[in-house]
């Protein structure tokens, strides 16, 4: 019994630091711009991130997405919106995923996540060939 005990024990050993590291990019970060708040979260086999809070929402927590290029998706509401979706990979980089910026009403393609550091994460979205790039750092 004390030989399983000990394969057990090195097993989890084992496997606790992956675990945490392919945990770390979910939860809450803020944004770079307007005190934002994004919340990430596993989507099914995929990874996803919606707005929670900022400074726009905490004036007006009904605040509609009227710079989205399509018109029947203007009407729906900032808080609570899918920013992030189809992110695929982990434990440090996520990839493949599309990022919608609601102040814009720009979306991107084939973006990356990074965990550069447990409180520090890169969120990067191309278009064509320009990139665009934010630091986010995890909320406390």
């Amino acid at each position: 019994m004390r030989w399983l005990d000990l394969v057990c024990l090195c097993a989890a050993t084992i496997a606790l630091p992956s675990l945490a590291a392919a945990s770390g990019v979910f939860g809450t970060w803020a944004t770079e711009k307007n005190n934002g708040r994004v919340l990430i979260e596993p989507c099914g086999t995929t990874l996803c991130g919606r707005i929670i809070d900022g400074n726009q929402l905490r004036a007006n927590p009904a605040q509609p997405d009227v710079n989205n290029p399509d018109p029947a998706k203007r009407a729906r509401r900032v808080k609570g919106l899918l920013i992030l979706e189809g992110y695929g990979g982990g434990p440090s980089e996520w990839r493949g995923g599309t990022v919608y910026d609601p102040q814009t009403g720009d979306e991107t393609g084939n973006s990356t996540l990074t965990l550069v550091s447990p409180d520090t994460l890169k969120v990067e979205g191309c278009r064509l060939v320009l990139c665009r790039s934010e630091t986010w750092t995890r909320a406390r």
